[in-house]
Order: C-alpha cells, then sequence, then structure tokens
C-alpha cells in the first residue's frame, strides 16, 4: 500500500509544467540553483566533455534550452561534429536533481547572434566573446585584453528529447522520466515513474 502525498509535495499533474517554470526562473534569477548547469559533450576522441554553462532561455512551449559560448570554444565544435548533449541540474532548495538529454544546434551568424551580442556588449561578459585567442589556448603574455570589436559569441540551443526528474524527499524519494511519449493510465503525456 503505498502512503498518500504529503500535502506540501508537488503532484505527479502538476510536474511538468513546475520543472518549465522553473526552468524560466533560472533564467533571470541569479541566484537560482538551475541557473547554472552542467553541460556534457562528446569529443572528437569519443570522451565525456562536461562544463559548466549559464542557462540564457527556457522555451516551455518549444521544449528548448539555450546557452552562449564562444564560437571557438572546444564545446562549440564538439556539438557542431556530434550534435546531442546531456544537462545536470540540482537544486538544494527543491530537492530536485534534472537530467535532460537534448539534440544542439549552434548558430554562429545570423541575426539571432547579433541581438544576443547586443544584449552582452554592455555586460562585462562581453569581454570574453572579444578576447583574440579561443578559450582554452596558451596563454600569450604579450596580449593583455580585447581586440577590438570582433566577437565571437555562438548560441547554443537545445532541444530538449529527455527529462530524468528525482526528488529526494525524507518522506521518500520519487523519480520520473518524460521522453515525449503519450498518456499513459491518467499521468501526464510522456511521462512514466521509475524507481528513485
Amino acid at each position: 500500500m503505498t502512503r498518500p502525498l504529503p500535502t506540501d509535495r508537488i503532484t505527479p499533474a502538476e510536474l511538468p509544467g513546475r520543472i518549465w517554470q522553473e526552468l524560466q526562473r533560472a533564467t533571470v534569477d541569479r541566484h537560482h540553483e538551475w541557473r547554472t548547469p552542467v553541460l556534457a559533450s562528446v569529443d572528437a576522441d569519443g570522451l565525456p566533455q562536461a562544463r559548466t554553462v549559464v542557462l540564457r532561455r527556457a522555451d516551455a512551449e518549444a521544449r528548448t534550452l539555450t546557452c552562449f559560448t564562444d564560437a571557438r570554444s572546444p564545446k562549440c565544435a564538439d556539438l557542431q561534429a556530434r550534435p546531442r548533449a546531456a544537462l545536470v541540474f540540482w537544486s538544494q532548495r527543491l530537492g530536485w536533481q534534472l537530467r535532460i538529454t537534448a539534440d544542439a544546434r549552434v548558430a554562429t551568424d545570423g541575426p539571432a547572434v547579433q541581438a544576443a551580442w547586443e544584449r552582452v556588449r554592455p555586460s562585462a561578459a562581453a569581454t570574453d566573446y572579444l578576447m583574440p585567442r579561443a578559450p582554452g589556448a596558451p596563454l600569450d603574455t604579450t596580449t593583455t585584453g580585447p581586440a577590438g570589436e570582433r566577437h565571437h559569441l555562438a548560441i547554443v540551443q537545445l532541444e530538449v528529447r529527455a527529462i530524468d526528474w528525482l526528488e529526494l524527499h525524507r518522506d521518500g524519494h520519487r523519480r520520473g522520466r518524460w521522453d515525449g511519449g503519450p498518456a499513459q493510465g491518467g499521468e501526464p503525456a510522456g511521462w512514466v515513474w521509475l524507481t528513485p
């Protein structure tokens, strides 16, 4: 016999919307724990490469997440050659871990990139995209700062294919997976419940 869900816990029907609400909140709240997920890709040698990124946009309707990167970065090259990625989010406040698998598209030019650059340009982060050397390149002690106005900002758009949600809770852990499939047994569309 299963115990009734405590009233302070989210219901299965509320879960999909709440996940996207938290993702969207993370794009505007600098203190939200999901603002800086770990993004993993695979390099040319087949090795996993993981790094922290900043979540810039979350679109629930399109099921996409967006972050920025330097167009010359290994991350950008990896995602262009092998356009699959995984992201891991953790929130101590919520007690939630979120693992997302996604198809990645990288844009290095065009109107969307230019619009993103115009938003970044007034901020301190703009310097990162103006550096003369690519991220990870050996330092050149003769170069002290940005070189001109040619930016290297790229947009990484991630189309969500699956979400694995885990809640750690004193009244019992819960885990569910969304994979876009049809509704089953009265659960939200695409969701199945798993052993934590």
